[in-house]
């Protein structure tokens, strides 16, 4: 796939994207969040605020000073994981606005006998939303409405908004330019997050603004080459185990070879996710037992 990696984060400032829509970046740049968590001030004299990222007092005041003179409603959350959600209580207290959105974190799957949750740390296990918003409910804002998309598979509970009137998608770390998304189990779900990608692309919105990194545009195309790269990750994966079985950090070896070894962790839990979704569908089968640490191989 072709990323996007031209991204200025304009760190203390909002950028304007559209009336009534900025976009200001946390300063916590890193190998999973690239320049920084992306927040989203919509309105003009009544204003939400998406995704007010990790529990950084630098951003909060930087998403107050931007709202200054303007009443801040409500603050919407897309999926709980601290570099996203934190932040929420941290500007609720300063203001007192309702947190609105997703709901509490909660893995895609249980835990399995002796699996220990390689992303555990990720989680927000304190946000608890003043209001849970699924799938088709429209938040009424003063100056707009936002209908909630939820799009599970990078997390279970990840949402995506959409601002009724614009064709524009806030896609939170569903779809991103930077990158593609990690999904992990148990937290994500392989299978649920194609099922997510279908759902989008089977909507209107060609303008995506994403957690991490610059907009989207002509977004089916990229959602559409998004697609295409997972099936063939996955053909990759089972041309892997289809000769011998073999473990994740075999198959990562080897798919990965040219990628930054410091980044094979987060590789391997990739893989892990599809070998998961391959078991599940019966073309592939775990040796003892499905795990991180099993052998795997293709059932013809």
């Amino acid at each position: 796939m072709k990323h996007n990696l031209d991204f200025d984060p304009n760190y203390g400032s909002a950028v304007e994207l559209s009336p009534g829509l900025r976009r200001l970046t946390a300063r916590n740049p890193g190998p999973f969040t690239f320049r920084g968590t992306n927040t989203y001030l919509i309105g003009i004299r009544k204003i939400v605020v998406v995704d007010p990222g990790p529990a950084l007092e630098e951003h909060i005041d930087t998403i107050l000073h931007a709202i200054d003179g303007s009443e801040l409603e409500a603050i919407l959350v897309s999926h709980t994981h601290m570099d996203h959600s934190p932040g929420a209580r941290l500007l609720q207290k300063r203001t007192g606005a309702p947190i609105v959105g997703s709901g509490p974190h909660r893995p895609a799957r249980a835990l399995m006998e002796n699996e220990i949750n390689p992303l555990d740390s990720s989680g927000d296990k304190e946000h608890t939303p003043d209001r849970q918003l699924w799938d088709g409910d429209i938040f009424k804002a003063s100056e707009f409405a936002i209908e909630t998309v939820e799009t599970p598979g990078h997390t279970a509970n990840h949402l995506c908004f959409s601002i009724a009137g614009d064709d524009v998608l806030l896609s939170a770390d569903h779809v991103m330019g930077w990158s593609t998304s990690i999904v992990a189990p148990p937290d994500g779900s392989m299978r649920d997050y194609m099922a997510s990608i279908e759902k989008l692309l089977a909507r209107s919105e060609q303008t995506y603004y994403p957690g991490h990194g610059g907009h989207i545009d002509n977004a089916h195309s990229y959602v559409t080459d998004l697609k295409q790269h997972r099936i063939r990750r996955e053909n990759s994966i089972l041309s892997e185990i289809s000769a011998s079985e073999k473990s994740i950090p075999e198959i990562v070896g080897t798919l990965y070879a040219s990628v930054d070894p410091s980044l094979h962790p987060a590789a391997s839990l990739s893989v892990f996710a599809h070998l998961e979704d391959l078991v599940e569908r019966g073309l592939a089968g775990a040796r003892p037992d499905l795990s991180l640490s099993a052998r795997y191989k293709a059932i013809a």
